[in-house]
C-alpha cells in the first residue's frame, strides 16, 4: 500500500476508535494507551500522526463529529420545501439512529460539551463553534420559512431555534434510558403539535 493512503488509514482507524472510545468511556476516562490496545498499535505509531491527547481529540472533532453534525442534522434541512416538514423528518430520522444503536450513551455533541465545560477552553471553543453553526443554520431555515409562507412571519426565528436544540439534546439524553422508540414518538407528536402552532395560517377567502 503506498505510504501516504497507509498513513491516512491509520489516522482514519485512530480516530474513528478514539471517538467510539470517548463517546462510551468519556474523554478523561480513555487514555491513549486504551485507544492502542484496542487497534493493537504502538505510542510510536500514535505520536507519528498526532501531538498529544488534545491534538488527537480536536482532529477527532474537525474530522468526526463535524460530519456527523452535518450529515444528520444540518444537510436534511437545506432547501426550498416547506421548513417545518424537513425539520420535523430530519429529527425523525436521526432519532431512529438512536433507537436501533445498541451502544447510545446520549448525544456526542452534548456529552463533550458537558464534559469539557470549565475544564478546557480551547476545546469547547471547537465544540460550541458546531453549536453555533447549528443554530445559524436552524434560523436561517425557519427565516426561509416565513418568507415562503409556511411559517408565521410575527415567530421568533432565534427563539424557535434555541428551543428546538434544546428540545432534542434533552430528548438523546432520555432515549439512553429504557424504552427509546416510545420515547422518540411521544416527542415527535408533541414536535409536530409545536410546529402546527407557529405555521402560518391559511387566510379564509
Amino acid at each position: 500500500m503506498d505510504k501516504n493512503l497507509k498513513r491516512m488509514a491509520t489516522m482514519q482507524r485512530l480516530q474513528v476508535t478514539g471517538l467510539e472510545l470517548f463517546y462510551r468511556n468519556g474523554y478523561y476516562n480513555t487514555s491513549i494507551d486504551d485507544i492502542l490496545k484496542e487497534l493493537s498499535l504502538s505510542k510510536g505509531a500514535f505520536y507519528h500522526h498526532f501531538d498529544s491527547k488534545e491534538d488527537f481529540f480536536v482532529q477527532i472533532i474537525q474530522n468526526l463529529v463535524v460530519r456527523k453534525m452535518y450529515t444528520m442534522l444540518i444537510e436534511p434541512i437545506e432547501g426550498h420545501e416547506n421548513s417545518l416538514e424537513l425539520i420535523t423528518n430530519c429529527f425523525e430520522n436521526a432519532l431512529e439512529t438512536a433507537v436501533h444503536n445498541e451502544l447510545d450513551f446520549g448525544f456526542i455533541l452534548g456529552n463533550f460539551i458537558s464534559e469539557f465545560n470549565g475544564k478546557n477552553p480551547m476545546i469547547m471553543k471547537h465544540l460550541s463553534d458546531i453549536l453555533k453553526i447549528w443554530e445559524v443554520n436552524l434560523v436561517s431555515v425557519i427565516q426561509k420559512g416565513k418568507f415562503n409562507g409556511y411559517i408565521d412571519r410575527h415567530v421568533d426565528s432565534e427563539g424557535v431555534a434555541v428551543f428546538l436544540i434544546s428540545s432534542y439534546m434533552g430528548i438523546r439524553t432520555f432515549m439512553v434510558e429504557n424504552t427509546p422508540s416510545a420515547r422518540k414518538y411521544r416527542f415527535m407528536i408533541q414536535l409536530r403539535q409545536y410546529f402546527k402552532s407557529i405555521a402560518a395560517k391559511k387566510e379564509i377567502v
